[in-house]
């Protein structure tokens, strides 16, 4: 499992999803939330304009007399009886409802039945101005909530009732601090059930990635597990296994070719040194044995040249045959550079050397005396006389480093970035344009880089790159 668990794609599809669902159920919720606050106000309208109209009737209907406040003041009460018991934290009953009827012929003051500040909901109203029809909302003063007052006038009489919002809005915070909880609830459980199927479906991902990851140019056997289901990644995973059938068939007809041209051409150079070397060895013209070992030297050239050109190809097609094994790059590098010595002072060459010591590299040794040879070679073959070799070799972020710099003519212009292709060369050049190309392919199927670059002023830099060699460490 991935150490920050922030990086992994099964983390950004779970926050993703889990984020459009918390969305999708705010906006859902709001609407509900919307359409739940007009339902109550036309509740509490409805029943507004219904008392009041009954409230007004009855104070119409009731004679002026002495017990016409007494009448109308019960009816009024048993009106604001019909709201729910609203009581604060001290349980105290809370006063909603609110009923004031004025009769401008009368002397006595309006009918008041609500809270003891009669005042303050006589100066809202009078602010208001509030007319007959719909319910209007009304601030009053000493109250954080607001009342829906309905006004209705009969006969000279106006009669006031009047609604408090808290029990509504009480209601709508309750039913939001509710849904705040079980949106949180949700918004957790839809996350791991997200994660958990992302991290479910993306983990097949990563064995086939993994799998992938182990697949090698020497070793195209190993195959995806076979899928038990046919969904996408599952296509995905047949597809590929097609491809490896494919790839492998394709190697293995490119080995059969190689190994057929390398033995129709090797018989008839052999046979042709071997008759050679035959007639060279029978007494003749001085002359003529001459000419037969300037064509012994010929054939193995084209020997050479011929076993490159294979090997060269294989490398390319991701088919050369290698036995990795840890190999001490120091140790090679070291032995070659002495081996060639003699003819860098042949050359008249000054080399120097920086070779840090156990540079260990997983390679197959073979090839890789090879490449170190042909850069050696390289040297040798393209440097005028009299010119300095250095050669550094450092292990560097888990990479091996091997650095050939000297300061001859460099690389000529009208080559550049193509000094590593095939048959690729510089118009003075005595070979065959095929060293660098193989270094640059054995390097590549080692999983390195090779690289070359001009000195500053002259000279050229060639820098080979491979993985260093990690040791396990054994527990016991």
């Amino acid at each position: 499992m991935p150490r920050n668990l922030r990086t992994t794609a099964a983390w950004r599809i779970s926050i993703w999803t889990t984020l459009a669902f918390a969305l999708g159920t705010a906006v859902a919720f709001s609407i509900v939330y919307f359409l739940v606050a007009q339902g109550l106000r036309e509740r509490s309208d409805t029943w507004l304009s219904g008392e009041a109209e009954v409230l007004a009737q009855v104070s119409v209907d009731t004679p002026s007399d002495h017990l016409y406040k007494r009448i109308v003041r019960e009816v009024a009460e048993l009106a604001t009886q019909e709201v729910p018991d609203e009581r604060n934290g001290r349980g105290e009953r809370l006063n909603s409802v609110f009923f004031l009827a004025a009769n401008p012929n009368s002397t006595e003051g309006p009918l008041w039945v609500g809270p003891s500040s009669k005042d303050a909901f006589v100066t809202a109203i009078q602010r208001s101005k509030l007319v007959p029809g719909p319910p209007k909302s009304i601030t009053v003063e000493g109250y954080r909530q607001t009342f829906r007052v309905v006004v209705k006038a009969q006969n000279g009489r106006t009669v006031y009732l009047g609604l408090s919002d808290r029990g509504a809005k009480h209601m709508l915070h309750t039913l939001a601090r509710r849904f705040l909880m079980v949106w949180g609830g949700m918004f957790l459980v839809g996350f791991v059930i997200s994660y958990w199927s992302a991290r479910r479906t993306l983990h097949r991902v990563e064995r086939i990635t993994e799998t992938v990851a182990r697949i090698g140019t020497e070793d195209l056997n190993e195959r995806l597990p076979k899928p038990v289901n046919s969904d996408e990644i599952s296509r995905l995973a047949k597809t590929f296994n097609h491809m490896l059938d494919r790839l492998q068939a394709s190697v293995n007809q490119l080995r059969t070719v190689t190994g057929g041209i390398a033995h129709d051409l090797k018989s008839p150079v052999t046979l042709i040194r071997g008759t050679l070397e035959s007639a060279l060895c029978n007494e003749g013209n001085e002359k003529w044995r001459d000419s037969v070992g300037e064509a012994i030297e010929d054939l193995d050239r084209l020997l050479q040249l011929l076993n490159t050109t294979l090997d060269l190809a294989e490398a390319e097609a991701g088919a050369l045959h290698m036995d990795r094994a840890p190999v001490d790059f120091s140790d090679v590098v070291r032995q070659l550079v002495d081996i060639y010595q003699p003819a860098m002072v042949e050359h008249h060459h000054e080399v120097t050397t920086d070779i840090e010591e156990h540079v260990v590299v997983e390679a197959d040794s073979t090839l890789l005396n090879r490449v170190v040879s042909n850069l050696l070679e390289n040297e040798l073959t393209h440097l005028p006389v009299g010119c300095r070799v250095n050669i550094r070799l450092h292990s560097y972020q888990g990479s091996a480093e091997l650095v050939i710099e000297d300061n001859g003519p460099g690389v000529p212009p009208d080559i550049g970035s193509r000094v590593f292709e095939r048959f690729v060369k510089g118009k003075h050049s005595p070979g065959h344009g095929l060293g660098l190309a193989f270094v640059d392919a054995v390097v590549k199927a080692h999983g390195g880089v090779a690289r070359i670059s001009d000195h500053a002023g002259s000279g050229a830099i060639i820098t080979l790159s491979l993985p260093v060699h990690v040791f396990e460490t054994v527990l016991t």
